[in-house]
């Protein structure tokens, strides 16, 4: 043969059913998915009191949704308080449901080769929004929302395209925690609307 790759390819003993995997899957995926939630219900959002803050899970991965690319979370800006501030390679918005506030979003210079760079830029961008208004983040953009008003929550719903995980690019990074973020803490609808209504919550 003309190639050296000829000497090599025959190399090998092992087998694996890899593409039936892929065939037994597919036919499996209609029985999963009549198992799983067309239709989530307020009692079955879990809430969580994460280092961005107070979130309320609408839908997720781990949810057992139809829902295949999207996760979804609202979240509850106390009275005069923030998000924290992190940054994601993955494009999302938000929907202002509830509230006025502000945006502070900072470019990233970025660079993917064999590795991945980024640099925060200087420049810092104010964006001002009030309930029905939508924020557009783009990719890999440092920011962070503020309730302007020091005497009503805001709540925000956010949607971003888990899709990134999917190729490997769940780049993630937690820059600074949100005010209200405590290690630990169970959410339950009384101690939200204790934030909600800057009555500190207990511990």
């Amino acid at each position: 043969m003309a190639w050296d790759e000829s000497k090599v390819w025959l190399k090998g003993g092992e087998n694996q059913e890899l593409y039936a995997g892929l065939l037994d899957d597919a036919a499996a995926a209609p029985a999963r998915n009549a198992k799983r939630k067309k239709v989530v219900h307020p009692e079955e959002m879990p809430w969580e009191m994460a280092r961005q803050g107070l979130l309320k899970h609408l839908l997720n991965e781990q949810m057992n949704t139809r829902m295949e690319t999207v996760d979804a979370y609202m979240q509850i800006i106390p009275p005069g308080s923030c998000s924290g501030k992190h940054r994601h390679l993955a494009e999302e918005c938000l929907y202002v449901l509830e509230g006025r506030g502000y945006d502070l979003h900072q470019d990233c210079d970025v660079e993917i080769t064999d590795t991945y760079h980024w640099k925060v830029q200087d420049e810092v961008k104010r964006y001002e929004w009030e309930a029905g208004d939508v924020i557009y983040i783009p990719p890999n953009t440092v920011h962070q929302h503020f309730n302007a008003d020091p005497e009503r929550p805001v709540r925000l719903i956010s949607a971003i395209n888990r899709i990134y995980q999917k190729f490997g690019l769940n780049d993630l990074e937690q820059i600074e925690n949100a005010p209200e973020y405590q290690a630990g803490v169970k959410l339950t609808a009384e101690r939200v609307e204790q934030y909600m209504t800057k009555i500190p919550a207990p511990a």
